[in-house]
């Protein structure tokens, strides 16, 4: 068995999402888990640096999450 906790989850094109979860197996260390769309994402390259825009604040909104919840206790 195994606890997962979101660090951070947003939708990358209005269809696509992408998640980071932290990932705690009873009988293993925690890990960090991510999980991209199952197919390709299309973008617009008019759209292209707001997406990448995006995605750069999904990550450090994950870390900072992670950061947080490492304060709290001890993976």
């Amino acid at each position: 068995m195994s606890e997962s906790t979101d660090l951070a989850r947003a939708a990358i094109n209005g269809a696509d999402e992408l998640s980071v979860q932290l990932i705690r197996p009873t009988d293993m260390p925690a890990v960090v888990r991510i999980v991209w769309p199952l197919q390709s994402t299309m973008v617009n390259p008019k759209y292209f640096p707001e997406i990448a825009a995006m995605l750069t604040r999904l990550f450090a909104q994950a870390a900072t999450t992670l950061a947080q919840i490492k304060a709290r206790r001890r993976l």
